[in-house]
């Protein structure tokens, strides 16, 4: 009996031949990462263990500022602080300080710090972005980073897997983050709990990295330990443009035993939208649109699209265009390269003419920390990942979720609007 892609990568950090479904494991990371809010706590329980002055390897630990960065309070300038502190005392090669890097689950494959076959741990749910270049990666509790910056190893019990086939090619104004708001909606935010999704058919294979990236991202949002895609040459090629290191490019044996297969028609999928309070009430515009939801805050960005694909994407719906009068629409640029490739091919010029205001690169208004919270009763579309109550700012707004071009769509109507409909009206 063989194993799946996230038991055969399992196995060999943990040294073993073979692992199973509720094993439970010791395995060595090649990457552990922290944001300044988990890191705060992670440090403090680091300095409680008996002998632990230095981390396992200074070269395999990233530590990167985005949530409350720049800082907007003492408080938070107190929280980065600390990791700064430790970072230089411990000498990590990778920290990432504000204007310097980005949304930590940006910059981490930007910077080559991910590559297939290999166990990635992080303090942010969000960790199982790295599935996308066929990593196992998967978030964690303070508690557990500590031991990982001091031991280089974590405790696992092995996930089972679902498989997810894909076929079909996307539709007019049809993108990754459609798709996965579909399997999102399809499974159940408590579908996947524990589980490992493993993505496959040819829609995914024909996807470029980013929207595998921003399908991998919300693999969380359906309850997964963590999704992961198979490393193909486009992946591999870019890992290596970005990386000399050795890696190991691992596949599912085609004997694998999943714990389900779930299939999705993708060639008749429309434009999705979640609605509140959770990322799987999810419908297609169609439905949405039947009646008028008008918004008061547009946001663009995260780590589930903040790449400079999506904001090329919204550059081309609002180019010459303004939003509407009713509505604020920020963008967050997802790292500061990104930043900079939008300046350089005058994106944020685009931007800022429409109308929007764009924002230092971080997690900021998608957690409802700072740089765009919502006030009471608001309405929000976003590109982010979550939709719950108090989400983004009061308990009392609501948020919805869509794609780039269906948020730049709508920004131009100042309510939800079909982003096809926009595109042929400018055609």
């Amino acid at each position: 009996m063989g194993m799946t892609l996230t038991e055969k990568i399992l196995a060999r950090h943990a040294g073993l031949d073979r692992v199973e479904p509720g094993q439970i494991i010791n395995a060595n990371v090649d990457l552990v990462l922290a944001n300044e809010l988990s890191a705060a706590v992670a440090i403090g329980v680091m300095k409680q263990i008996k002998g632990a002055d230095r981390v396992f390897d200074k070269s395999k630990i990233a530590l990167v500022e985005d949530h409350f960065v720049p800082a907007k309070d003492p408080q938070s300038a107190k929280i980065a602080k600390l990791m700064k502190d430790f970072a230089v005392e411990q000498e990590i090669e990778h920290f990432f300080d504000v204007g310097r890097g980005g949304i930590e689950h940006v910059v981490l494959p930007e910077e080559g710090l991910v590559a297939p076959g290999e166990l990635i741990v992080g303090g942010d749910s969000h960790t199982c972005t790295y599935g996308a270049l066929g990593a196992f990666a998967t978030g964690m509790g303070s508690t557990d980073i500590a031991a990982a910056f001091v031991l280089g190893e974590v405790w696992i019990k092995v996930p089972s897997s679902i498989k997810i086939v894909y076929d079909g090619p996307l539709g007019d104004m049809v993108f990754a983050k459609d798709v996965m708001l579909k399997t999102v909606g399809t499974l159940g935010i408590d579908g996947a709990t524990y589980r490992a999704i493993e993505y496959h058919g040819s829609t995914v294979d024909a996807l470029s990295i980013t929207g595998r990236i921003t399908m991998a991202n919300m693999a969380i949002e359906a309850g997964a330990k963590n999704g992961i895609f198979h490393a193909d040459a486009k992946a591999i090629a870019f890992v290596k443009e970005r990386t000399d290191r050795p890696f190991v490019v691992e596949s599912a044996d085609p004997d694998a035993v999943y714990e389900r297969i779930v299939r999705i028609d993708v060639g008749s999928l429309e434009p999705q939208v979640a609605c509140p309070h959770t990322p799987d009430n999810v419908h297609g515009i169609s439905d949405v649109t039947r009646d008028d939801i008008w918004l008061d805050q547009v946001f663009i960005g995260s780590c589930t699209n903040g790449y400079i694909e999506d904001l090329r994407e919204v550059a081309k719906i609002l180019d010459g265009k303004k939003i509407a009068s009713r509505l604020r629409v920020i963008v967050n640029p997802g790292s500061q390269k990104v930043w900079m490739q939008a300046a350089t091919e005058g994106i944020l010029t685009t931007l800022a003419q429409a109308g929007c205001v764009v924002n230092t690169p971080g997690c900021g208004a998608c957690f409802g920390g700072h740089m765009g919270t919502l006030g009471e009763g608001e309405r929000c579309l976003s590109t982010t990942n979550r939709n719950y109550v108090g989400r983004m700012g009061s308990p009392t707004a609501e948020v919805y979720l869509a794609s780039p071009a269906t948020c730049a769509a709508s920004a131009l109507t100042g309510k939800i609007t079909d982003p096809r409909v926009v595109a042929l009206a400018h055609a």
